[in-house]
């Protein structure tokens, strides 16, 4: 039993992979006694109940059930603040007569700072990835200012703001954390680290649950294992597939489990190799666990699945910060980068035989793991959330 039981309120958004990272930690803060409510839109309901949370349910408008999104970011970054804008009223609704203790919220979930902000009510981030360093406004978000559309879609943020009892108005602010936070990744992963104000955010590493072992079971005959996912939102790749199956299929001493998601139909791969398990999805932290090799689209929570592993990568970054996480995971010198464009069978072949032949792969691979165990993970991220009840 904690030292007080508290009324902690998580608002996230209904992206999977936004969700898995801190889905331990409040499974955690359930068993340490905390009520836990969970507002998020019913359609992830099954994620959310497991855990001994009480669903808050409110209707969002992002894209989660397609996955379709739009290439430009500023289009990206409206469709958070649209969401925000209608989900703000729907929480107020709940949580007016029923205010948190404290709120936990996601990096796309604007709405929750605005209510914490409003209720006088103390307010952590829960970062699924990495997070802004001293200089990022100037670095990073200043480019994003310039683009078409950004004047724009600034004013509607200023606009809503100041009519939404947050205390924060500054747009480029309020996006960041309020004046706490906590990184559900490895420090590995933190591009320019050393420029992060430790006071602010505090890295635990992965929070995941352990994995069952029944989970999956790798063949008794595999002297190898490789898993191909590219996650839950960028699945829509089926010539991607077939050269997988052209790279990996049949290759000697391989196993091979490949996640190819719901919107993407078997038939339209072809002949399935007999070394070859193909799956819409597939429990992925207890296979990487029995892998020697992952095929990934880079996204924060398959590198973290990954590096807890100690697997070594080959990335394929698809959209958003992949890439910049595929060319840290190649700096950390644990994985080949190959963009999508340049994934030929001979290419993934050659990136795979490369991989598992570097005994130095091994040993970075093994060091990384054990530093990303040793933050704390889910114990350390719940210790953290506690010390903020006071």
């Amino acid at each position: 039993m904690s030292r007080r039981r508290a009324h902690i309120a998580m608002v996230g958004v209904p992206l999977v992979s936004h969700m898995l990272p801190s889905l331990a930690v409040l499974r955690e803060l359930v068993a340490r006694g905390h009520r836990v409510t969970y507002a998020n839109d019913p359609a992830v309901a099954h994620l959310i109940e497991p855990m001994g949370a009480e669903l808050v349910p409110f209707s969002s408008t992002l894209p989660f059930i397609d996955n379709v999104w739009p290439d430009d970011p500023i289009a990206a970054s409206e469709l958070f603040l649209d969401d925000a804008i209608q989900a703000l009223p729907q929480l107020r609704a709940v949580y007016d007569d029923d205010p948190a203790d404290l709120y936990l919220y996601d990096i796309g979930a604007y709405e929750a700072r605005a209510l914490a902000e409003a209720q006088g009510r103390p307010a952590l981030q829960l970062s699924p990835t990495f997070v802004a360093w001293e200089g990022y406004a100037e670095e990073v978000a200043a480019q994003l200012w310039k683009l078409p559309g950004a004047d724009a879609y600034r004013a509607k943020f200023a606009r809503w703001l100041a009519g939404c009892g947050a205390t924060t108005l500054d747009t480029d602010a309020f996006p960041g954390p309020p004046g706490r936070a906590v990184a559900l990744i490895t420090r590995a992963m933190q591009p320019q680290a050393d420029r992060v104000d430790t006071s602010v955010v505090t890295f635990v590493g992965p929070c995941f649950d352990p994995p069952e072992k029944d989970e999956w079971a790798r063949p008794a005959d595999a002297e190898n294992a490789l898993l191909v996912s590219l996650g839950s939102a960028f699945t829509q790749q089926p010539d991607f597939y077939r050269r997988c199956l052209a790279a990996f299929g049949d290759l000697p001493g391989w196993h091979v489990v490949l996640q190819i998601g719901k919107h993407t139909d078997p038939a339209e791969l072809g002949t399935i190799p007999g070394n070859v398990e193909v799956h819409a999805w597939v429990p992925q932290r207890a296979i990487l666990e029995q892998a020697d090799a992952f095929v990934t689209h880079a996204g924060m929570g398959g590198c973290g699945e990954a590096l807890l592993a100690g697997v070594p990568m080959i990335a394929v970054p698809q959209a958003a910060d992949q890439f910049m996480n595929a060319d840290r995971l190649v700096e950390l010198g644990v994985a080949r980068r190959i963009d999508t464009a340049d994934a030929t069978a001979e290419n993934l072949r050659a990136a795979l035989r490369a991989l598992t032949g570097d005994p130095e792969v091994a040993r970075r691979s093994a060091r990384l793991r054990d530093e990303a165990r040793a933050e704390g993970g889910t114990a350390r991220a719940a210790d953290l959330i506690e010390d903020m009840l006071g």
